[in-house]
């Protein structure tokens, strides 16, 4: 879900800069920052991202940069002019001040003149116009956003394949050492009855049963048919169009869950060993599996 992309668009009226930077989240989190002259196009922007990304955390930046200034409008405050020219007549009478006011003492009194910027009325003509050009920027911000991680995804996708196909592979072998182990215990019991029965009276029909029981606490059977499944699911989840992140994590739970009940359960040479390895490539698999939408 990680990802990157700039796109800039300029012409004579102003440059739009868009930034997207993709990280991971187990929702879409689109987070947004823009001039809030073009926070009229938010929506667009949350229903664009939306189309392209299913899931993560989506950082959308937009700077406008304008060609031109603004105009400026200068307007005199008349009721502290007349203060001021009242409070300077006073002065005069008394001898403290002489001569008149010029620009420059003016422009030395903040109270005495606003300055803003104007407005005029094809303003909202240009505003309308850039947040069309921005919209489009952040489109092809997108789908370059979509061309990047789908080359990543494209890298991921054959991790996630070898992993999966290793540990498919670790799952086998610890079925066939816990069919060995089976075994093995079975014989044990058998031979360990035979060497008991010169010397105590037993009923063979019930220590049968018995050997049978406790052989069939270490099957693991039903536990690597599901795992097998979830292999299948696996593959057919990765093969969709759908975004399957979620799922797959979910259904990397399960086979972990699986593999944790063949340990407790199987008895062999070296199973121990195999779940271990198992174990510790499901968990690179679920670290892995954290990056896909």
């Amino acid at each position: 879900m990680t990802g990157f992309s700039s796109v800039a668009v300029e012409d004579d009226r102003a440059t739009v800069t868009v930034t997207i930077r993709a990280l991971n989240h187990r929702h879409l989190d689109l987070q947004l920052r823009m001039p809030q002259s073009l926070a009229a196009i938010e929506s667009d922007v949350r229903v664009l991202a939306a189309r392209h990304v299913a899931r993560g955390r989506l950082e959308v930046s937009l700077s406008l940069q304008l060609r031109q200034a603004p105009g400026v409008e200068v307007e005199f405050n008349a009721e502290f002019g007349r203060a001021l020219e009242a409070a300077l007549d006073q002065a005069r009478a008394r001898g403290l001040v002489a001569g008149a006011l010029t620009p420059g003492d003016l422009l030395r009194l903040p109270q005495a003149l606003t300055i803003r910027d104007r407005h005029t009325e094809t303003d909202e003509a240009v505003v309308l116009e850039i947040a069309a050009r921005a919209r489009d920027a952040i489109e092809q911000a997108l789908v370059a956003l979509d061309g990047m991680r789908s080359r990543e995804g494209d890298d991921l996708r054959a991790d996630l394949d070898g992993r999966r196909t290793v540990v498919a592979d670790l799952v086998e072998r610890i079925a066939a050492a816990a069919d060995e182990g089976r075994g093995a215990v079975e014989r044990r019991l058998a031979e360990r009855v035979r060497e008991l029965r010169a010397d105590l009276s037993v009923d063979e029909t019930a220590v049968a049963q018995e050997i049978v029981r406790l052989a069939a606490r270490s099957d693991i059977s039903e536990e690597v048919s599901r795992f097998r499944a979830h292999v299948r699911h696996w593959a057919a989840l990765a093969d969709s169009a759908e975004p399957c992140g979620r799922k797959l994590d979910f259904l990397l739970q399960e086979m972990n869950r699986e593999v944790n009940t063949m340990g407790s359960k199987a008895d062999g040479l070296g199973v121990s060993e195999l779940i271990i390895a198992a174990k510790a490539e499901l968990e690179k698999m679920r670290e892995q599996v954290q990056n896909v939408e």
